[in-house]
């Protein structure tokens, strides 16, 4: 089974920048961080095809602009995804960086706004915002953000921003700065996603709740007199037959005990960010009926923050599952897999080349 369609699909890969492993919950076969593996990771991307790569931030990820200077020389044709947090720096500076980054990579800069999080991580940071004044920030952020890229001389005060004559000396390759992927399932979040965002971003929910956001994420643009596009992130488990898929799903899993599952869903629940309570409510921290729509299995969330479903079977099934999503309007795709060399390249053989891809 091929994709067939007249609309390219854009396929991103991921780099673990907070270190890679083989079982989910346990050290072995696991994988410190560091630039000679990342860029391992990103060259074979490079090489295999995928469109991008996303880099994630966090307390416990190295920098994902750092990250991204770093591998841009390393790569051709490769974009990076740069997740960016409103609130952390200003909207100034973070166009100033976005400009230098995208010039430094010669046009290849997506970035991913991140305004939600733990509150407990935020305060490591100094920043104390409660969830909807997070979305206040993230809103007048990107209003002048997006503004001083497309080459505009700003001068504004909002409750949370006040600059005078900000402008670029030097612009972005790509005219008008690059794409802003954005992703909130509260009500605030999509306001904000359907005012700013280029693409609205989803973790990996059973398509019918997928379906209802994008439609409220649609509704929602529309009053604002725009349109938006939409992308999904998603682990996926690839093999030559499906039984092998689920005999390797098992396989992640195998040192996880409930312990363990215990304390990372008590790490997990400590946030105030609305699709994270979707992503457990899937699964509720239980390693039973973890197959929650067919070939779509929560059981990386029983341990991992943020994205928590993997797409499970052979070829034929992932293409299947993949044209579902496709028929809702998600035109881009984000992938994982562990560990995240391997898996690249096997669903880069099993899968990418029977996609229409970008």
């Amino acid at each position: 089974m091929t994709i067939h369609n007249t609309e390219n699909l854009n396929v991103l890969w991921f780099l673990p920048t907070y270190g890679d492993s083989r079982y989910l919950g346990s050290d072995v076969g696991s994988r410190p961080v560091d630039i000679s593996y990342l860029a391992q990771v990103a060259r074979a991307a490079d090489d295999i095809g995928y469109y991008g790569v996303l880099i994630p931030t966090g307390v416990t990820c190295e920098d994902s602009w750092v990250v991204a200077s770093a591998l841009a020389p390393q790569t051709r044709r490769l974009r990076f995804l740069v997740a960016a947090r409103p609130g952390l720096m200003s909207p100034t500076l973070s166009a100033r960086m976005t400009a230098t980054l995208d010039r430094v990579s010669n046009g290849r800069l997506l970035i991913n706004i991140v305004t939600g999080g733990s509150p407990k991580e935020n305060a490591g940071d100094g920043f104390l915002a409660d969830h909807a004044e997070r979305y206040a920030i993230t809103d007048e952020f990107l209003s002048i953000y997006r503004d001083v890229l497309r080459g505009e001389t700003v001068t504004r005060k909002s409750p949370h921003f006040d600059v005078t004559d900000a402008h670029l000396q030097f612009p972005p390759v790509q005219k008008g700065g690059p794409a802003i992927y954005f992703g909130g399932s509260s009500d605030a979040g999509i306001a904000v996603g359907a005012r700013h965002a280029d693409k609205y971003l989803t973790w990996g929910e059973p398509p019918a709740l997928v379906a209802e956001k994008i439609a409220r994420v649609r509704a929602q643009a529309e009053k604002e007199g725009r349109s938006v596009t939409f992308g999904i992130r998603l682990h996926v488990i690839v093999r030559e037959t499906t039984v092998k898929a689920w005999d390797a799903a098992e396989d992640l899993i195998r040192y996880l005990d409930d312990e363990t599952i215990r304390r990372a869903q008590a790490s997990i629940t400590d946030t105030d960010s609305v699709g994270q309570a979707r992503m457990r409510a899937l699964h509720n921290g239980s390693r039973n009926a973890l197959e929650i729509s067919p070939n779509l299995w929560a059981g990386v969330g029983l341990v991992r923050r943020g994205a928590g479903t993997a797409l499970v079977g052979d070829a034929d099934t992932v293409i299947k599952r993949i044209e579902e999503y496709k028929n809702l309007g998600i035109d881009t795709f984000i992938f994982s897999g562990y560990p995240h060399l391997e898996e690249a390249y096997r669903f880069g053989e099993l899968v990418l080349p029977r996609l229409n891809i970008s």
